[in-house]
C-alpha cells in the first residue's frame, strides 16, 4: 500500500508534464498545417483507387 504514495504522485507529475507540453505546442503553433490539406486534396499521389492493370485482364 505504501507503493501507492509514491506512484501516485509521479503520475501525477508524468501527466502535468505532458499536460504543458500539450499547452506549450498550441501556443508556438505546432499543430498549424494551413497548406498541408489544400495540396492534399488536390494531389493523385496517394489516391486509394486501385492501379489500372491490363495485364490481369482476362
Amino acid at each position: 500500500m505504501n507503493i501507492l504514495a509514491v506512484l501516485i504522485p509521479i503520475s501525477l507529475g508524468l501527466g502535468g508534464v505532458g499536460l504543458l507540453a500539450f499547452f506549450w505546442m498550441m501556443r508556438h503553433n505546432q499543430y498549424d498545417d494551413p497548406d498541408g490539406n489544400a495540396n492534399r486534396i488536390l494531389s493523385d499521389r496517394f489516391d486509394d483507387a486501385p492501379a489500372d492493370d491490363d495485364d490481369d485482364a482476362s
